[in-house]
């Protein structure tokens, strides 16, 4: 079965102060980030996977790129964050999971690879960091059961950060569409997935991925490290 693939890109970017959405930046070997997460996902899945991008801020650059892809639209893009996006990604899936990645996360191929057992055996997932921990980034804490506890970037005595890559099992999507649609508009989609742990008893398990590295662009000297890291 073809593997269902969401990228949120719908943002404006405003940190990187580029005049294309971030997504398209361009990285030191000419591609784009989204063209290296593309790249990581035909590597990894072969043909085996269909693409939906949430689009918004300037979605005809990324449209016209990417024409192979099927494409949502958050009309609402600069007044709501990535749980509203992720939500109209999920609402518009077929059965089956959803592996999502945020749209300025350049990453490493293996991480795809390490990832692959769980979602074939439906096993919703946080790709994590455990190498450092930011005050900017999202952050992670276990339950005593090994699984995701507090996902935010307000998480205190954090375990490392989450990355931006996360998968949401068959089983758990139903339960995770209800929690992103009652969170407020300017919530990450982390918030949704802490409500629907809480209140639903999901299980969300953390994937490490410290030794190879995923790095999320937000500022220059995020391009800059990424650059230095493939």
């Amino acid at each position: 079965m073809s593997k269902q693939v969401v990228i949120l890109a719908a943002g404006m970017g405003t940190r990187l102060a580029r005049p294309l959405p971030k997504p398209l930046t361009e990285l030191r070997d000419g591609r784009s980030i989204m063209k290296q997460q593309f790249d990581n996902l035909e590597a990894a899945f072969g043909a085996e996977f269909r693409a939906m991008i949430v689009v918004g801020f300037k979605l005809e650059a990324i449209i016209e790129r990417f024409p192979a892809a099927t494409f949502v639209y958050n009309e609402l893009y600069d007044q709501t964050n990535t749980s509203k996006s992720l939500l109209k990604a999920l609402r518009a899936s077929g059965d089956g999971g959803v592996l999502w990645l945020n749209g300025d996360v350049v990453f490493h191929p293996e991480v795809l690879t390490r990832v692959a057992p769980l979602i074939e055996a439906n096993q919703s997932f946080v790709v994590v960091n455990t190498s450092k921990v930011s005050d900017e980034e999202v952050k992670y804490t276990l339950a005593a059961d090994g699984f995701i506890d507090l996902l935010s970037k307000q998480v205190e005595h954090a375990l490392g950060e989450a990355v931006g890559i996360n998968f949401v099992g068959a089983g758990d999507k139903a339960a995770l569409i209800k929690r992103l649609e009652e969170v407020a508009d300017n919530d990450y989609f982390e918030r949704g997935i802490e409500l629907a742990i809480e209140l639903d008893s999901l299980k969300f398990k953390p994937v490490d991925i410290s030794d190879l590295y995923a790095v999320e662009i937000d500022f220059d000297e995020d391009l800059q490290r990424a650059n230095e890291l493939f």
